[in-house]
C-alpha cells in the first residue's frame, strides 16, 4: 500500500523547485541571444530540458503519494544532465561563453543534489 505524503508544503515551498525556476529564467535569458536559426534546435531543447525540472517536481508533489513523487523526482533528476549537455554543446558552437556556462553548471549540480536528498527523504 502506498503511503500518502503530508500536504504541509506546496511544491512552491520547495527550495529545489525555486532554484529550478531560476534556472529556467536564466536559460530563457541566455537563449534569447542565440541566432534565430536555432529556434527549433538548441533553443527549444534547452528550454524544454530546463522547464522539465520544476515541472516534474511540481507534478510529482501534486500526486500526493510518496511513491509517485519519487517517480517524478527520478524523471526530474535526468533533466539537469540533459540540460548540462546541451549547454556544453552551446558553448562548443560558440553560442555561450565559459562565463555564461559556469554558474549554470554549479546550479545544476546543486539541483541534482537537492533532488536526490528530497527523494531519499521520502523513504
Amino acid at each position: 500500500m502506498d503511503r500518502k505524503i503530508t500536504r504541509t508544503k506546496s511544491f512552491r515551498d520547495l527550495d529545489v523547485w525555486k532554484l529550478s525556476i531560476e534556472i529556467v529564467k536564466n536559460i530563457y535569458q541566455l537563449t534569447n541571444k542565440f541566432p534565430n536559426s536555432e529556434i527549433y534546435g538548441l533553443i527549444a531543447q534547452l528550454r524544454r530540458s530546463a522547464i522539465s525540472i520544476p515541472s516534474n517536481i511540481a507534478e510529482g508533489q501534486g500526486r500526493n503519494s510518496a511513491k509517485k513523487f519519487k517517480q517524478f523526482l527520478a524523471i526530474a533528476l535526468g533533466s539537469p544532465s540533459e540540460l548540462e549537455t546541451q549547454l556544453v554543446i552551446s558553448k562548443e558552437v560558440n553560442y555561450l561563453t565559459e562565463r555564461d556556462l559556469s554558474p549554470l553548471i554549479i546550479d545544476l549540480d546543486i539541483v541534482r543534489k537537492m533532488i536526490k536528498a528530497l527523494s531519499i527523504s521520502l523513504k
